[in-house]
């Protein structure tokens, strides 16, 4: 029995002007299956077989907080000048600067237009072919409980744990890392998180009786009557689990 990530959830007043954001943004197609949900995916990418992670925009009501997200994109680039072209792209696509306390980085912080933050990194060996999202990053207290939890929860490769991060990646050797990194405890609600999928003859219910063990919990977004199901981590982080039909 395993899940796997498959979406990065974003929450927008406006989700379909966001959604093309990121679709521009990652060169990728924007799919949209009902009102108040858009898509940026690849072409040709079946999310039911997820072998990345795609991006999923959903209308909500209220605006972002000035409060820094805990869950936000790093994009890769391939050189400097690689670096400072797709900066200059996303600004004329809508992104602004953004200061999360980042000081003198060489990686630069923007926001999308709805003021969610994401870094657009340096060129790093490690992210040479990965594509355009070198890895999702979620900030944390406590990296070592999360990655008890997590490891267990799906079935993505743990590679490196210390007192400081933890980081995941598709253990078919493809799409972005998944880094839970120490920062701070969580004080508002999750703007940005994680969707997870079972993997093909996975019972969804199975899975979602397996995490709550682990030590999920049921969470109450105002959801209703949905497909999926809405939970959160030991710290709180906020996740559902998709149904696969």
């Amino acid at each position: 029995m395993t899940l796997r990530p498959v979406l990065v959830n974003i929450k927008a007043l406006d989700d379909s002007a966001v959604g093309r954001f990121w679709a521009e943004a990652l060169g990728w197609r924007v799919t949209s299956a009902e009102p108040g949900a858009t898509a940026a995916q690849p072409v040709g990418f079946d999310w039911q077989d997820p072998v990345g992670v795609c991006v999923d925009v959903i209308a909500v009501p209220e605006p972002k907080t000035t409060t820094k997200n805990r869950v936000h994109l790093d994009l890769a680039t391939t050189s400097a000048a690689h670096q400072a072209e797709l900066v200059a792209r996303l600004q004329a696509l809508g992104a602004t600067p953004a200061d999360v306390g980042q000081g003198d980085v060489p990686w630069t912080v923007l926001a999308d237009p709805e003021g969610n933050e994401f870094c657009v990194l340096e060129p790093r060996e490690i992210y040479r072919d990965i594509g355009p999202i070198g890895r999702v990053v979620v900030d944390c207290a406590d990296p070592r409980a999360m990655a008890g939890f997590w490891d267990e929860a799906m079935d993505w490769a743990l590679l490196e744990v210390t007192d400081d991060h933890v980081v995941w990646r598709s253990a078919k050797g493809v799409g972005p890392y998944l880094e839970f990194r120490r920062t701070g405890v969580k004080t508002v609600p999750d703007r940005v998180h994680l969707d997870l999928v079972p993997d093909p003859g996975d019972d969804k219910e199975a899975e979602v009786a397996r995490l709550r063990a682990l030590g999920a919990t049921d969470l109450d977004v105002g959801q209703g009557d949905v497909p999926w199901t809405c939970l959160a981590d030991p710290e709180g982080h906020e996740f559902c689990v998709l149904a696969r039909s």
